[in-house]
């Protein structure tokens, strides 16, 4: 078998095994952007609350007008029993926030697939071997 048929193997495994991780991360991650944003956190700590909770979209955000005013509101009743609900600045807010995760986490990709394939040409090629 070929240096980098097993190369490619094991980082193919390693990534499925962390999927899993990354995926309890981001609902972590979505919630404290939120907060971070200024959406506040409403607990459903009643069982009528919990009722309208429910009764909302799960994990998504939507939107709500009120008068000439739109609120963004996201429910999350299986993760934190609770509802996050901003204004348009929150709004905004959280979708810088976004944008900038996306970048770091596109930043960090690059670089481990940069070192992934230096580790490649040096399992293949020898250490020192450089383009």
């Amino acid at each position: 078998m070929r240096a980098s048929t097993i190369f490619t193997t094991i980082a193919l495994a390693i990534t499925v095994s962390s999927c899993a991780a990354i995926k309890a991360e981001k609902v972590d991650e979505k919630e404290a952007r939120l907060s971070a944003a200024g959406f506040v956190r409403n607990q459903a700590n009643t069982p009528a609350k919990l009722a309208k909770a429910q009764a909302l979209p799960q994990n998504k955000m939507f939107i709500v007008t009120k008068g000439s005013k739109n609120y963004y509101i996201y429910a999350d009743v299986a993760g934190c029993q609770c509802v996050y609900a901003g204004n348009e600045g929150a709004y905004q807010s959280y979708q810088q926030l976004r944008i900038q995760q996306n970048i770091a986490q596109e930043q960090v990709l690059a670089a481990e697939l940069n070192q992934e394939s230096n580790l490649e040409l040096a399992t293949v090629w020898g250490p020192g071997f450089y383009y």
